[in-house]
């Protein structure tokens, strides 16, 4: 009875173990559901890249004449300052950098603009591109713990961007930096002119995208450069297919003097007559979209697909987010985090980074659209695929990709005005070259990182935080600058100078309170004697949670840290492989599936 007994503890200590044919058929249907989801994957992928494309369509019928009659005042565009927000508005109405360099490459190559007064420009087009992956970002707002990895993210782009332009725009005012290395750069080399290249992306989107709208860009060119036909025209192109037919008319000059074509004059009555040559664009084919012989204007088609296309951003992020969450579980999940976010082995640990520049300008390259490029990977850094320290080397990469934009458009000015448009196309190369220089190679100098995670943090305690940001930095912020320097310098001075004083005093105190708080007197050792409006959020976000949801804000952090694993653990701690390479998402968070040896004094127990 005692031997039976022992067997009979032995077997229930020896672990099940399924049987062969119902642990290879769950695998197989396992595997079976995941292929299937690859090509809804692609198909979410794609209507969100077409999604993004049909978005900024919509911004230009919305904006775009505006966006060219800001461009067509030089005495706004003369003022550095002024060029910088005029740029970053330009780029958040129409969501294309690419459109609003293309626009200062084609001012520049028809004389209304310098080199000098387009270098501002440039850097806050740069600003404005970086617009719509935060709104990508908004779309995760459903989950705190996602949010917080996707804005933070999504606004990495916009601190470098911010903190490039604070250190080199000045450096540009006062040395013409950038213009003299572009400058070099053009007389070096002999530049011919050339034709732009086929974006690969409109090869692959154009086919459904062009079924909806297409738009006439020239337009936004045309008001901006002072072609005063273009202003009746509509944005929405209604032929695709024209040709210039050229035919002999007999017209009547004012007199024999007046009389200087090529042919013959002659003299009837009164009149004399002669024979020109006049050039006549003839409509051969008309577009085949929506709205090609719709009634409506250009803001009323505009807003309709800015609603249409957020509605289709939304819910294929949405769904994309589900089903990467269901897709990167596991060892699926272990792999591609190690391949993503795994640096190379010491010592060439360094050059990851670089690798991931090089990886992010060619992907930037071949989709001709930083802003889509950076909004596919906003939804992968969302769920923790990617982690924040690699989403930031691939984003410097995208801004260095875009700017082949720029270069083609400029090769393909007149020949006359090909050197300086060229040159206008390497200044926004260098510009982000020179902020790479800044902000990345020392790991000290990271600071976009630093200021995107605390930008995270806040947005995931208050997620009313996004929108203020976004509205702030890229609407009101520019738009109180502006007028400040329309206003001249002496009330931009006076209004600067206390504001800039104040913001580094108050960063300087930070530092000091949590690095050596004894240098500061008593009361400057917190923030505590200040009104609890003046320190905190809190009261504020009271106010909108009660406005918004019409009930008192929930007290606490819910962003902290879920509880460690031990704390619900009495046993031996389990081995858990390291999740530092993404952003701490307990979705991704797996075991380690090794198996473990039993202790000793654990089976002696049992």
């Amino acid at each position: 009875m005692e031997v039976h007994s022992k067997k009979h503890w032995e077997a229930q200590r020896e672990p099940k173990v399924p049987e062969p044919s119902r642990w290879n058929r769950s695998r197989v249907i396992l595997l079976f559901i995941n292929v299937s989801k690859m090509p809804l994957l692609l198909l979410f992928l794609y209507m969100f890249v077409c999604s993004l494309d049909i978005l900024s369509s919509a911004f230009q019928l919305a904006g775009g004449k505006v966006a060219g009659d800001i461009f067509k005042d030089n005495a706004i565009l003369s003022n550095p300052v002024a060029g910088l927000v005029v740029g970053i508005l330009v780029t958040v109405l129409v969501q294309s950098s690419s459109t609003s360099t293309s626009i200062v490459v084609s001012l520049v190559s028809s004389g209304l603009l310098d080199v000098s007064s387009a270098i501002p420009i440039i850097m806050g087009s740069n600003i404005g591109t970086s617009v719509t992956n935060t709104i990508v970002a908004l779309m995760q707002a459903g989950d705190r713990d996602e949010f917080r990895r996707a804005f933070a993210g999504a606004t990495v782009h916009d601190c470098f961007n911010w903190l490039s332009v604070l250190v080199l725009l000045p450096l540009e005012v006062a040395t013409g930096l950038l213009g003299c290395l572009a400058q070099a750069v053009v007389t070096s080399f002999h530049i011919r002119s050339g034709e732009d290249a086929p974006e690969l992306l409109k090869i692959i989107t154009e086919p459904l995208t062009s079924l909806i709208i297409q738009l006439d860009k020239s337009v936004i060119t045309g008001i901006a450069t002072g072609d005063e036909s273009m202003r009746n025209r509509s944005l929405v192109k209604v032929w695709c297919r024209t040709d210039f037919l050229t035919s002999s008319v007999n017209v009547s000059v004012d007199g024999p003097q007046n009389c200087t074509s090529g042919y013959p004059c002659w003299q009837q009555g009164d009149a004399v007559w002669t024979t020109q040559n006049l050039t006549l664009q003839v409509n051969i084919e008309k577009c085949n979209h929506l709205f090609v012989d719709s009634s409506m204007s250009d803001l009323a088609i505009g807003l309709l697909l800015l609603a249409a296309s957020l509605v289709t951003l939304c819910t294929c992020l949405v769904l994309l987010v589900k089903l990467l969450n269901s897709l990167l579980r596991g060892q699926v999940a272990k792999v591609i985090q190690r391949i993503i976010n795994t640096d190379f082995p010491y010592p060439f640990g360094w050059l990851t980074g670089y690798l991931a520049i090089l990886v992010g300008a060619g992907m930037t390259f071949v989709v001709q659209s930083s802003s889509v490029f950076t909004s596919a990977i906003t939804p992968l850094i969302g769920i923790g695929v990617i982690s924040i320290e690699r989403a930031y080397p691939l984003t410097l990469g995208s801004n260095i990709g875009t700017t082949t934009t720029a270069i083609l458009a400029a090769l393909a000015s007149p020949g006359e005005k090909l050197a300086a448009s060229f040159q206008v196309a390497l200044c926004h190369f260098f510009f982000n070259i020179l902020g790479i220089l800044l902000w990345y190679p020392v790991p000290v100098t990271r600071l976009p990182v630093t200021m995107a995670k605390a930008l995270g943090e806040r947005t995931c305690r208050y997620r009313w935080f996004a929108v203020l940001y976004l509205i702030t930095c890229f609407l009101l912020l520019p738009s109180l600058v502006l007028g400040l320097s329309l206003a001249g310098w002496r009330v931009a001075t006076g209004v600067a100078a206390p504001l800039a004083s104040g913001l580094l005093f108050v960063c300087f105190v930070n530092v000091l309170q949590s690095r050596s708080p004894r240098l500061l007197p008593r009361p400057l050792r917190s923030w505590d004697f200040l009104p609890l409006c003046m320190r905190s959020l809190e009261p504020l976000d009271a106010v909108i949670t009660r406005a918004m949801l019409g009930c008192h804000a929930r007290r606490g952090n819910p962003c902290s840290s879920p509880p460690a694993l031990s704390q619900f653990t009495t046993g031996p701690s389990i081995p858990q492989s390291k999740a530092g390479m993404a952003y701490d998402n307990p979705t991704l968070a797996y075991l380690d599936e090794t198996p473990t040896a039993v202790p000793q004094e654990q089976s002696t127990r049992l």
